[in-house]
């Protein structure tokens, strides 16, 4: 068995859910953000068949079954695991937004350009922050560590 992504009509997820959990595994994750509950992926859900694909493509309020060519592309458990380790209370708990903006000029605290002042230029990976640093007259795109960064205003 394998996971396929379904599109569903806009607000039905938890009907469509409900009924193809009738002979599949379906999971709609879902976050709470301050007092409103949404869908992780609005308008999508996750359902673990074996079966024809076409029955849950003609199922009541599923636009389309997402597909690979003429196949439904398969989702690893591996992306559904990860996604449920984060769910708590029933929810899944996103990471914290970073803690910097792209143009900020930020210090580097930590390794070989430590005390350099740069500009944030975003994530560029996972724990990895992309800045630009001024080394001899150009400008230069260094990854780092966040942990290796601190926005400037917080620096006395």
């Amino acid at each position: 068995m394998t996971w396929w992504v379904i599109q569903t009509e806009s607000q039905r997820e938890h009907v469509v859910c409900a009924l193809l959990a009738r002979k599949h595994e379906c999971y709609y994750p879902r976050i709470k953000h301050r007092s409103r509950i949404s869908g992780l992926f609005p308008g999508y859900l996750f359902v673990r068949a074996a079966e024809q694909w076409s029955p849950i493509r003609w199922t009541a309020h599923v636009v389309r079954v997402l597909l690979s060519g003429d196949v439904p592309a398969q989702l690893p458990d591996k992306i559904v695991d990860e996604i449920r380790k984060r769910q708590i209370g029933g929810f899944v708990k996103l990471p914290p937004p970073t803690r910097l903006k792209k143009g900020q000029r930020v210090r580097i605290v930590r390794g070989s350009f430590e005390g350099q002042v740069a500009v944030y230029e975003g994530m560029s990976g996972k724990d990895r922050e992309r800045v630009l640093l001024d080394l001899l007259g150009q400008k230069v795109s260094v990854e780092l560590p966040d942990r290796d960064l601190e926005p400037l205003h917080l620096v006395r």
